[in-house]
């Protein structure tokens, strides 16, 4: 009797260990918006030192926010739709690579300098799919606002930025339209050679 009471304790302190840390990771996991929020925050802080920085600056800087906060591989595949499949497993990490790279050289491009512009939160909805899509605009001083939906899917328990949506052109919707032709017509090397060409001119405006 007195064996089944100590394991019955040691069963409920095991499912009380269980539930705590899973209450913990819950806690401590960002929402989609907070995903958002932060990137938003680290996008504005390096703008601000953006003249400063330099292009390579801004790169370094931007680097961790984006591979943070960005799903860069689903990204890539999405962009090839289904040529994926068809590529090797090192034609794949290439690919991936190109990505990640073009994406941070886009953001150090684009967003340069700083003159007043900040971030505002609208709403988000959770899609049918179990993503989530965070609205927001970007106010832009003497100029008109910017809308941003960010699209969001979950990867190994936080939420990560599938695509971006400004003032209703889709980036990922862009690059698949004209990355899947390259691809089919002219061939994966001549792909990686276009992206290429694309991240230094980007190093050099």
């Amino acid at each position: 009797m007195i064996l089944k009471k100590i394991q019955l304790a040691l069963f409920y302190m095991f499912c009380l260990v269980i539930t705590n840390t899973t209450l913990a990771q819950d806690k401590s996991a960002a929402t989609a918006k907070q995903v958002v929020e932060k990137f938003q925050s680290e996008l504005i802080t390096v703008m601000k030192n953006g003249k400063q920085l330099g292009y390579s600056g801004r790169y370094n800087n931007l680097t961790k926010p984006i591979s943070d906060s960005h799903d860069l591989t689903k990204i890539a595949r999405i962009i090839v739709g289904k040529e994926w499949e068809k590529l090797s497993e090192a034609q794949q990490q290439k690919l991936v690579d190109a990505i990640i790279r073009l994406s941070i050289s886009s953001y150090a491009h684009n967003f340069k300098d700083y003159s007043g512009e900040s971030f505002v939160f609208d709403s988000e909805e959770e899609t049918t799919r179990g993503g989530f899509v965070v609205h927001s605009h970007l106010i832009i001083p003497d100029d008109k606002p910017v809308k941003f939906d960010y699209m969001l899917k979950e990867k190994d328990n936080s939420w990560r930025i599938i695509n971006i949506i400004a003032n209703g052109v889709s980036d990922l919707a862009l690059k698949r339209s004209e990355y899947t032709t390259i691809l089919q017509r002219e061939g994966f090397d001549s792909l990686i050679t276009k992206i290429n060409d694309r991240i230094d001119s980007y190093s050099k405006l």
